[in-house]
């Protein structure tokens, strides 16, 4: 078992996993939440949603200011600053205008296509927070409507716009070649030693195939049981360090921190 000390960090999807895939609750959460927050110890969201979603959601759960990565990766905050090479709007609108040029061929519809209605009624999202995963820098959020045998065919046709696809819990999403959960945490990793000159030792939770390269990348991870027809396998060789949950959501993502860390004494 890893002890609670500060130089642990706490790398999390959302959707799924610290939210709960239906309703968005943390509730089960909430306690580990504030014994970490008591011990200092960041809790990074990893997600696909945007930053707009981010920072509200941060300041409503006390972690108000610690980096984040949204889009799947596209984008990396940190201290309010964003750390990576993408540039937020205009990649998004150029990212969308390559998408158009597939749409004869492809059958699919993505967020930019979509009211903030049609998003909240697919979403369960209010409208406020439909619009917050609208406002999107780097990537974008589709509803495959075609055949299952095409996205082979999508993804190559996609890769010579330089753009990749990766799935999620609910949705399909595009982004620019070389991002990802994974690459992303590595960059972050990275800046976060260079600023402080220390290395933190990395718990990752997530319950969808797109978490997959951040839970590679972290020292211990935690699969959390998911929705996704798309099984979470993991290459890793250090399967000590892998615990797959028996519950969902915010109960599972309780359950994996009880299995890794001991509690305080």
């Amino acid at each position: 078992m890893l002890r609670l000390n500060s130089s642990l960090m706490i790398v999390t999807d959302l959707d799924g996993s610290l939210l709960d895939h239906h309703d968005y609750n943390w509730d089960a959460a909430s306690e580990w939440l504030q014994r970490l927050k008591q011990q200092a110890i960041p809790v990074v969201f990893c997600s696909s949603k945007t930053a707009a979603e981010m920072i509200p959601l941060q300041k409503r759960l006390g972690l108000s200011g610690t980096p984040f990565i949204a889009e799947n990766g596209a984008f990396i905050a940190f201290n309010g600053e964003q750390i990576a090479a993408e540039e937020p709007g205009e990649n998004y609108l150029a990212l969308c205008r390559s998408l158009k040029t597939l749409q004869p061929t492809f059958r699919f519809t993505g967020f930019h296509d979509f009211s903030d209605a049609d998003v909240a009624r697919f979403t369960g999202l209010t409208l406020a927070e439909a619009s917050q995963s609208r406002l999107r820098d780097a990537s974008e959020v589709i509803l495959w409507r075609d055949d299952g045998e095409k996205l082979d065919d999508f993804r190559a046709a996609l890769a010579e716009h330089n753009l990749t696809l990766t799935q999620g819990g609910r949705f399909w999403h595009v982004m620019p070649a070389g991002c990802g959960k994974g690459i992303a945490l590595h960059q972050l990793q990275q800046h976060i030693e260079q600023r402080t000159g220390e290395k933190r030792t990395t718990i990752g939770l997530g319950d969808g195939p797109n978490d997959v390269p951040m839970l590679e990348q972290v020292d211990y991870a935690v699969v959390i049981k998911g929705f996704s027809k798309t099984p979470v396998i993991l290459s890793r060789r250090d399967q000590q360090n892998v615990y797959h949950t028996a519950h969902v959501g915010p109960q599972g993502w309780r359950e994996g921190l009880d299995y890794f860390l001991a509690q305080p004494e």
